[in-house]
């Protein structure tokens, strides 16, 4: 992650193999930033309706920088 992500920041993110067949990158908008570390915080990403429809869920928190990207 090399560009600083802010709440209100649309986004995409990878969700990894443990996702099973719904493996892959999904739109979101950044809407709170819970922070873990100096340099690390949870991303809380209300998801786009398509990713809804798709995973099923409305929100969800990522924490590895290399799955999170701005968008845009």
């Amino acid at each position: 992650m090399s560009e600083i992500i802010q709440v209100g920041d649309k986004v995409k993110i990878y969700l990894d193999s443990k996702f099973g067949e719904k493996e892959g990158w999904y739109e979101g908008v950044v809407v709170r930033i819970d922070p873990y570390s100096k340099h690390r915080g949870f991303y809380w990403v209300e998801l786009s309706e398509t990713a809804q429809s798709v995973l099923g869920i409305r929100q969800i928190s990522v924490f590895n920088p290399k799955n999170i990207q701005k968008n845009g």
